[in-house]
């Protein structure tokens, strides 16, 4: 096994322990793992990304089952859009990119560039909803309301996202629930789970079904990843997730920033 596989496989535990510790943002760390350290193409690379998130968001999401903090029904009205959106994408849209797009002098732009540059954009947005400072909202039971029209289009346009890059969307999904939903913080996050958990495994369906899964690999990724999840829930016990979530966020807007620049240069 090369040092690269191992530092890979080790990005699997790392990718769980941030999800058990801060609830989410690790996802956005599996495609850069599957790519730069298992030698993945990126179209594989967010595929397999696809049942990695899904799986374990739907860890995360039975935790919170029993505590009552899942709110079924905003869930169903929020995911339906956006599993048909990212199942479509990854059966469709994703298998008609060209392999070259366009060309500029001597440089031309590839699907693999193209994912990867769109996959550090969308990095660079969700570090900086982490580094972000929130005032905590005092809270407060809210009659939960629906603005259906803005929630089917946040689900297609996160359906979108993830079909496209692989992660779960959770910086987009989470506000959304707060706002259009008017659901407390702590529901949005544990609904969130179970609506990137549907998403992303219905998502990955439209993969088995036009590419060939080295499931062996598959499995042991995620198996890994998730033992990490379980590792970063009990490290929450001494650690301080908001300011690990800072910090965190400050390490995945220098990796977009490097994606970005290893891409086009």
């Amino acid at each position: 096994m090369e040092i690269l596989e191992i530092l890979g496989y080790f990005g699997a535990l790392l990718i769980g322990v941030v999800l058990g510790l801060i609830g989410g943002g690790g996802s956005i760390l599996t495609v850069p793992v599957l790519v730069y350290l298992m030698a993945l193409n990126p179209v594989t690379a967010t595929a397999y990304s696809l049942f990695v998130v899904g799986s374990s968001s739907l860890v995360g999401a039975l935790r919170n089952i029993p505590k009552k903090l899942i709110d079924f029904r905003t869930a169903i009205v929020f995911a339906i859009p956006a599993f048909i959106t990212v199942y479509l994408t990854r059966r469709y849209v994703v298998p008609a990119i060209p392999s070259e797009i366009f060309t500029v002098g001597e440089f031309t732009i590839t699907n693999n560039i193209a994912i990867m540059v769109f996959f550090a954009i969308i990095m660079i947005i969700a570090a900086f909803s982490m580094i972000r400072e929130k005032k905590d909202s005092p809270v407060e039971e809210t009659k939960v309301t629906y603005n259906y029209p803005l929630i089917v289009i946040e689900g297609v346009v996160v359906g979108l996202l993830t079909g496209i890059v692989g992660a779960g969307g959770g910086f987009l999904i989470i506000p959304a629930l707060v706002i259009l939903a008017k659901l407390p913080m702590k529901k949005a996050v544990a609904t969130s789970l179970l609506i990137i958990a549907v998403k992303s495994l219905i998502g990955f369906i439209g993969d088995v079904e036009t590419m060939e899964i080295d499931w062996p690999f598959l499995l042991i990724f995620t198996a890994i990843s998730i033992v990490g999840i379980w590792l970063g829930i009990y490290l929450n016990n001494f650690i301080d997730g908001k300011k690990l979530k800072k910090s965190f966020g400050w390490f995945v807007l220098v990796m977009g920033i490097y994606i970005l620049f290893k891409e086009l240069l």
